[in-house]
């Protein structure tokens, strides 16, 4: 059944066939214990409908010990199956859509905290009463520590001054170096500044310096404004107001040159005017003081009682014992249950101690055991390794599997994916993995384990197992424990006291060191993917101090060198660390992979990090997210390092909760995510309702979009019912509640864009399968200006969001080197389980409608080189051409170099874009990593990047014979491509990072050496130049292949 079935039992819907059209019957339960059943408007507001519910009450039994209708206020289950306590009575009973039409009457006595609770849950998708359940006191100890830093954070909040707050909020976005070509840039020296002014239609067109402070242009605007207006305003009074870019919330403020400012400088480059608008200090303080007082309702302001005292501790907690003279480690495999396996199986369990992907002994193994899906072994499993040589991140990795006959191979392949991780491992014996799990040895507190522990498995297998362990896996256990295989096992007590990890400075340490050696030059210059054999290992670690002098960006590969199976040398690496010299925060990303999960490790790259600005950290962040997976405690330095960030700039906290929410569907990571949301959210309040305002936004898209997909399937092939199709979406928007919800939120791609409301009539939905909402917003802040945003609900947006975050960084990378290729990474969000938001870009045609204006036949339509260069001239003359066939240029050269470093494919028409400014870039990267698209087992595309003759074409003004325009593409290209070279281990690093979060086209190492490849990594610039060389001939000589694959596009798609 297609999802979007479900409407037709969504009662809450204005078409359901559950309710009649204008009224639904809703059970009320009153706290005298009466209950009611009564019609109420599917339109009324909560208020209106406690109204109706008092006036029935009336009548009957124990109405007069209900009290006053004030002093009480509904509670429902919503579709998040969270328990929502329903405050805000102006709100629609059919927008708060309870998951089932039962409301409970409550008294209104709940204190601060459980409204705070109830707004939080409701927000993240997942109640707070989840968390409470939980019987792990590691979750109720981070809890704790969480809730004392936000209420500290915010209690700062109320101290501050509405300039501290501006500064903390909206933080000035500076970008500083030399602008190639500055002079041409300006008119006579001189920047021309549009002015806008608060309140008001008029503008003003200024000419100023490009190193004039936000505070004398401030007074230019406010003289300009007296001369045309008259003395309203004093000219004493400048400092009352403030600059703000003119279409989003971004100000301009602080003593640094206008042309210092991000979007002044990308207006300067672009050749765009700048839009500023002139607003009053008494705007952004009314601003400060609706956070103040949403902060006011739920933290008291000054907190007079002591800090709560801390727990007892138990009688031997002071008594600690270090695990030095403990025999070796071992542990007791008591049984499984829910085993699935055939009963002519016998079942076996393999265990061992992994340090990242390092294997740190023998893994141990059990003996056989037979029966249905219960299975007893009491077996003592023996590892040889003793207990004072376990790293403190040492990870207890199992393996359930059946041992069956070897049977002979059949001919048929129709269930070969059965057989996908089989395992031969003796003659006439196959090993079938049936679920895995992993635990920590020590727990969150440096404890030893002790005693029994029950195990909830997974089923699921990666491509890549490590004798059929998953070291890369989560620690945490499977949270849907009704159907999961469990595995009890038991930790030996050592000791009648805790054995606890000792600190570094309590281990025995050994001597170090012998002279540098000029091997150990060549060794650290190798890329992140390269193996090192144990000889290096052993040289990198015997001149530990030498690496530290003159290699310290080494530290990634003395980490892989060390023995972490040997007490001494962890405990001289720890030592070591202590006067490592800091990395550069680019280099430090590295040490967060799962390749590096010592402690101290893990905290000196996040010392490294804080030396990050926050505009560094947002192009990381998508990263930082997904290595919090590979973290096995719920209090981290890296956790508390992005709560800190987020909670003192608005910006980071937006995406950092956008990328957790959207993932917090996913079980081996809900809860963990969970708490890092209710932390964010505890420290950043007045955050809670924009957010939540977004939610509710995103809530209505998806059900327009389900309703578009129901209608779609009942009226498939047919014309006239699609357009009725239309129609409904469209009187949907229109609807009360819709535009209510969808109107006057922050933009969840770019929280400084405010969206007033939407523009019905410009909306469509697109005819891809999925049905993707073409919605066109309004802008809050300069009226005329209109933003487009596609929605998606059922395409999963993280591997586009990844590619654009890259095709960014290497914007910033080539710009840092005095080269602007014009890119265009648009904004894309995941937001929830396969659903999430695009950036439409303005004034943008796809090549295939470009070509197709020009041409009645979709096949010779791809074949006709003149329709771009003449649809850049209907949209440019004169210089404004020259510049559009510039701008084309680079951006081609930028594209064809990430395009082919990238290894990105299925490019056709349909997803390179031309802006009418002349900037080309693609869009729509579902096939990345080299992972090129075929038919019938031949690929479709045998270029190694796009480059047409009508691309060409434009690129030499139209004239065959311009070698030179040509000539300057070309080095371009090259130009580009080697700076992304000297890049090249962060390109590795950056998607190494990514390798847990499940993308289809990165899954394992082997997908990254695509990258290893194109960038050519362990060659000399020349022999890399060469190869490009190589593959930028190839891409022109065989550019008709595009060409036919284009036509084939057209006619498939039923172009005419």
């Amino acid at each position: 059944m297609p999802p979007a079935m479900t409407d037709i039992l969504d009662i809450w819907a204005a078409d359901s066939q559950l309710s009649n059209e204008d009224y639904v019957t809703v059970d009320f339960l009153l706290p005298t214990g009466i209950y009611i059943q009564m019609e109420v408007p599917r339109e009324a507001t909560i208020q209106h409908i406690k109204l109706l519910l008092w006036k029935q009450a009336s009548t009957y039994p124990l109405f007069a010990f209900l009290g006053e209708m004030e002093s009480h206020m509904f509670e429902c289950v919503n579709q998040s199956a969270v328990h929502e306590a329903l405050e805000d009575e102006t709100r629609r009973l059919c927008d708060v859509r309870p998951f089932l039409p039962v409301l409970k009457l409550v008294p209104r006595n709940c204190g601060r905290a459980e409204r705070l609770n109830s707004k939080i849950g409701t927000l993240i998708g997942k109640g707070l009463h989840e968390l409470d359940a939980l019987q792990d006191q590691e979750v109720k100890d981070f809890r704790v520590k969480m809730f004392r830093i936000s209420e500290e954070k915010m209690q700062r909040v109320q101290m501050m001054t509405w300039m501290e707050w501006l500064q903390s909020c909206f933080s000035p976005q500076l970008e500083n170096g030399v602008i190639d070509g500055l002079q041409e840039k300006l008119f006579d020296g001189a920047l021309k500044v549009i002015m806008h002014f608060d309140q008001s239609q008029d503008t003003a067109s200024l000419m100023v310096s490009p190193t004039i402070t936000p505070r004398e242009l401030t007074e230019q605007a406010v003289r300009k404004w007296i001369t045309t207006h008259g003395p309203e305003e004093d000219e004493s009074s400048c400092g009352e107001f403030l600059l703000r870019v003119s279409n989003k919330l971004e100000f301009l403020y602080g003593e640094h040159p206008l042309i210092h400012y991000k979007y002044v400088r990308a207006c300067v480059i672009g050749k765009d005017t700048p839009h500023l608008t002139l607003v009053h200090c008494g705007m952004v303080q009314a601003m400060f003081e609706k956070e103040l007082s949403a902060i006011g309702a739920v933290v008291n302001r000054k907190t007079s009682n002591p800090p709560l005292p801390l727990p007892p501790k138990r009688p031997h907690d002071s008594v600690i014992t270090h695990p030095w003279q403990i025999a070796p480690f071992k542990i007791v495999l008591v049984k499984g249950s829910k085993v699935n396996a055939e009963e002519t199986a016998k079942v076996q369990v393999r265990a061992g101690l992994f340090h990242g992907t390092e294997l740190l002994c023998k893994p141990s193994v059990s003996t056989e055991s037979s029966g249905r899906s219960e299975h007893v072994w009491n077996h003592t499993l023996d590892f040889d390794i003793a207990v004072c040589d376990l790293p403190r991140m040492a990870r207890l990795c199992f393996a359930i599997y059946a041992v069956m006959d070897k049977v002979k191979k059949q001919k048929s392949t129709k269930n070969a994916h059965i057989n996908k991780y089989q395992t031969i491992r003796k003659a006439g014996k196959v090993h079938y993995p049936i679920a895995w799990v992993n635990t920590m040895v020590f727990d969150y507190r440096g404890h030893l384990k002790t005693g029994d522990n029950i195990l909830h498995c997974w089923s699921s297998f990666p491509d890549e197992l490590e004798e059929m362990l998953n070291p890369i896996g989560t620690v945490r256990t499977n949270p849907y424990t009704e159907n999961a295989t469990a595995l009890h096992i038991y930790f030996p007590e050592y000791s009648s006291c805790p054995v606890v990890f000792p600190p570094f400075d309590k281990v025995r340490t050994g001597r170090g060191g012998k002279k540098f050696h000029i091997e150990l030059k060549e060794i650290m210059e190798r890329d992140p993917l390269s193996q090192l054999c144990e000889n290096e290992k052993d040289l990198i670690w015997t001149l530990r101090y030498d690496c530290r002098e003159n290699f310290p960006q080494s530290l990634p590969k003395l980490l892989l060198s060390v023995k972490w199976s040997k007490h001494e040398d962890m405990a001289q690496l720890q030592a070591l660390l202590q006067i490592w010299p800091k990395l550069s925060p680019r280099d430090a990303l590295e040490l967060l992979d799962f390749n590096y999960p010592d402690q101290y490790v893990r905290e000196y790259a996040v010392r490294c990090l804080k030396d990050m600005s926050d505009d560094e950290l947002s192009q990381y962040l998508l990263q930082l997210v997904q290595v919090l997976r590979y973290e096995p405690y719920y209090d981290c330095a890296l956790t508390r390092f992005l709560l800190e960030r987020a909670q003192t700039n608005r910006k980071i906290g937006h995406f950092l909760f956008w990328h957790l929410r959207s993932e917090i569907h996913m079980p081996a990571v809900s809860v963990q995510f969970s708490l890092i949301l209710e932390a964010y959210c505890r420290g950043s309040i007045p955050h809670i309702e924009v957010l939540k305002k977004q939610v509710e936004a995103l809530s209505k898209l998806k059900a327009v979009n389900e309703l578009i997909k129901l209608g779609t399937i009942k009226n498939a092939r047919k014309t006239k019912e699609a357009m009725l199709t239309k129609e409904a979406m469209l009187t949907c928007l229109r609807q009360t509640g819709f535009t209510e919800t969808l109107s006057d939120l922050h933009s969840p791609l770019n929280p400084s864009v405010v969206l007033s409301g939407i523009n019905v009539e410009k909306c469509r939905y697109m005819d891809s399968k999925m049905k993707p909402l073409w919605i066109v917003y309004n802008n809050k802040l300069l009226g005329g200006d209109t933003l487009g945003i596609i929605f998606k609900n059922g395409d999963d947006l993280r591997q586009d969001m990844l590619t654009l975050q890259i095709l960014r960084l290497m914007d910033l990378l080539w710009k840092e080197a005095n080269l602007d290729l014009r890119i265009v990474p648009y904004g894309c969000l995941a937001t929830g389980d396969r659903s999430g938001l695009i950036e439409v870009v303005s004034a943008a045609e796809t090549i295939a409608n470009i070509q197709l204006t020009s041409s009645n036949v979709a096949a010779a339509a791809a074949f006709n080189k003149d329709a771009l260069l003449n649809w850049l001239k209907e949209k440019n003359s004169g210089d404004a051409l020259d510049r559009a066939i510039e701008e084309f240029t680079l951006s081609c050269a930028g594209y064809c170099v990430a395009t082919y470093v990238l290894g990105i494919g299925d490019r056709h028409s349909d997803n390179i874009m031309v802006r009418s400014t002349g900037q080309l870039f693609h869009i729509d990267f579902g096939h990345i990593l080299g992972n090129f698209k075929s038919k019938f087992g031949i690929k479709r595309e045998r270029v190694p990047f796009i480059l047409t003759h009508d691309f060409i074409h434009v690129i030499q003004q139209g004239k065959t014979g311009n070698t030179e325009k040509f000539g300057n593409f070309r080095q371009y290209c090259e130009d580009a491509y080697l700076i992304l070279r000297r890049n090249g281990n962060l390109f590795i690093t950056l998607f190494a990072l990514m390798l847990t979060a499940g993308l289809p086209e990165l899954t394992s190492v082997k997908d990254i050496q695509y990258l290893k490849d194109s960038l050519a990594l362990g060659k000399t610039d020349e022999e890399a130049l060469k190869q490009f060389r190589q593959k930028f001939d190839e891409a022109l000589r065989e550019s008709w292949t595009t060409k036919v694959n284009w036509m084939a596009h057209n006619v498939a798609h039923n172009r005419s």
